[in-house]
């Protein structure tokens, strides 16, 4: 299982230790998404963020939905199923985002990918960016949430 990773608050005086570690993720801005394995490592780095960003559990079906219209190549092109089949072993964007979901295949594997996705602000706003998804705000931890978020900000 894979973790999306999207960054909802941006203040100029964040710590620095934190600032390193979102730029560890690529998440140099507001409502920027990346996938993430599950490990020890980024569960630590996550708990690390946890006051500035918003994950959980992404599904094959949203990223794959996320990679067609969020993706993009190197001089802003976007992602199709014919540039995968040349440049690597899938034949489609579903195939794709399932071996990333597994955690077989990472986004940086396929040639001029970029593995941030630029998202649009959600549709009705965050909850709130100072409390956490559990309070009733958007940060930290959300589980299959994260998918609906994802939805609304494509």
């Amino acid at each position: 299982m894979a973790y999306a990773v999207i960054r909802v608050r941006g203040q100029p005086d964040v710590n620095k230790d934190i600032e390193y570690t979102m730029n560890l993720f690529g998440l140099y801005r507001v409502n920027h998404c990346s996938i993430v394995p599950d490990n020890p490592v980024t569960k630590g780095m996550l708990q690390k963020i946890k006051d500035y960003v918003t994950y959980g559990e992404v599904t094959p079906e949203t990223l794959a939905q996320m990679i067609r219209v969020r993706g993009r190549l190197s001089g802003d092109r976007a992602i199709t199923d014919e540039y995968l089949a040349e440049n690597s072993d899938f034949k489609t964007i579903e195939d794709f985002a399932k071996a990333i979901v597994d955690e077989d295949y990472k986004m940086r594997d396929v040639e001029a990918v970029k593995p941030v996705f630029r998202l649009h602000p959600p549709v009705k706003g965050y909850e709130g960016n100072k409390r956490s998804y559990r309070n009733g705000g958007a940060l930290g931890y959300r589980g299959e949430a994260i998918n609906d978020l994802i939805a609304r900000m494509l």
